[in-house]
């Protein structure tokens, strides 16, 4: 009875290490690395607010006073898109890599405007963190997003 169980036992192991070893494999030879997880939350936005379509360029400058000034050319879905502005969004701790996240939003038409993308300008003051610990700024759209580094 003894044998029979450390029999079963070894033939339990055998299996569970081949099965482990195949398991291995598809994950060995992915190619593309998992999208780095955010540490941040999106902050509530007001009741017809939205993220623009996209950004072409941004840019984060430090400002003479501490903090940064933000700039963003981005696009909207259409014309007639109002209040345009950055809406940072909420950390529970520092990023690790001093990369810090902001919606570029914008109020949506009541009525819609001519169809198709409408280029936007964005331009504001961020002095939320002026110790000098934002090494840059990650600028968010519904379709993509673009980094920009402090003074670069």
């Amino acid at each position: 009875m003894r044998k029979m169980l450390l029999a079963a036992g070894a033939l339990a192991c055998l299996s569970l290490s081949a099965c482990s070893e195949k398991a291995a494999e598809p994950a060995a030879t992915a190619e593309a690395p998992a999208p780095k997880k955010s540490l941040a939350r999106q902050a509530p936005m007001y009741a017809g607010q939205e993220q623009v379509l996209s950004i072409q360029s941004a840019k984060a400058t430090a400002a003479a006073g501490g903090g940064l000034d933000l700039e963003a050319q981005a696009s909207t879905d259409g014309a007639g898109w109002t209040q345009v502005g950055f809406l940072p969004r909420v950390y529970a701790a520092t990023p690790p890599d001093g990369i810090y996240e902001v919606d570029v939003v914008a109020q949506k038409p009541a009525t819609p405007g001519a169809a198709g993308p409408t280029p936007v300008e964005v331009k504001s003051a961020w002095d939320r963190y002026k110790d000098g610990r934002v090494k840059g700024v990650k600028f968010i759209s519904k379709t993509n997003e673009v980094v920009a580094m402090v003074g670069g």
